[in-house]
């Protein structure tokens, strides 16, 4: 399987992830994700892709003194983040785990949750396969994913700066990561082949506003695999590429504040 760690999320990636994007683009959509879960008495939750504990965070404050939360990650870097700002929440445990094959028995967990992970997943198929197989009778999978780069424009604004930049050879993380699955048939199809009954995909947009253009630019160069991306593609510093962002994004949104709208899919299957 190819790791997170592999695809970029080391070094200071996290904690940059970690302060700027979660305000920037994860607040929103980590509230509503929260909310769906709705954590009931004595329940054990599985948090797949925790990051930096985004979610976990919420998830934690919101769930019952009695249930649960094993959050996990398939990257130590972005784990030891949660771990660390996580270190005072009851009920909470980590684990690095990979989504497409769960070490954990049969029918052991009431809700599963994933905030923005399944579309790194390379076999979507078996990691939904796990997902059903840990559930108990009745068990609810919410996950997230972005719709498309051309529904996200501070995304695509970016994309297009580095194409610019780097016309031969432009980093194809956007493409191939955060906005690779977006097909609501593809989606519901895989996730119903499973072995879930009962499937919901609703499409959420939210505002997303940074306190200036030159924060965004910083979060989405600096605070994902962008930044080794480019390290090897021969630009080691990023101080050029994030004034053409910030440009970029003035031009488009505004500079105090630069203001735009996010937008993802939500899926609720039982």
């Amino acid at each position: 399987m190819t790791t997170t760690s592999a695809l970029g999320f080391g070094g200071s990636v996290p904690h940059i992830y970690h302060t700027l994007l979660e305000p920037l683009i994860f607040e929103p959509y980590a509230r509503d994700i929260v909310a769906r879960v709705a954590v009931k008495p004595g329940e054990r939750i599985l948090e797949l892709a925790c990051g930096t504990g985004i979610v976990t965070r919420k998830l934690a404050d919101a769930m019952p003194s009695d249930a649960t939360l094993l959050a996990s990650d398939l990257n130590p870097a972005m784990l030891q983040v949660a771990r660390e700002r996580l270190a005072d929440a009851k009920g909470v445990t980590f684990n690095i785990i990979d989504g497409c094959s769960i070490p954990l028995p049969n029918q052991t967990v009431d809700a599963l949750v994933c905030q923005y992970g399944v579309m790194f997943f390379p076999d979507k198929p078996a990691a939904m396969r796990e997902a059903r197989r840990v559930l108990k009778p009745g068990g609810r999978y919410i996950f997230n994913v972005w719709d498309a780069i051309e529904h996200n424009p501070v995304a695509k604004t970016v994309d297009e700066v580095l194409t610019a930049l780097v016309p031969g050879n432009p980093p194809k993380f956007l493409h191939q990561g955060p906005f690779s699955w977006h097909d609501r048939a593809e989606i519901e199809r895989t996730v119903r082949d499973a072995g879930f009954q009962h499937v919901h995909i609703e499409t959420l947009e939210f505002p997303s506003e940074a306190p200036t253009a030159a924060q965004a630019a910083e979060a989405w160069i600096d605070g994902t695999p962008l930044k080794p991306a480019l390290a090897e593609r021969g630009i080691t510093d990023t101080a050029d590429v994030r004034a053409r962002v910030a440009a970029a994004l003035t031009e488009r949104f505004g500079d105090r504040p630069c203001r735009s709208t996010i937008r993802a899919l939500v899926v609720t299957a039982k």
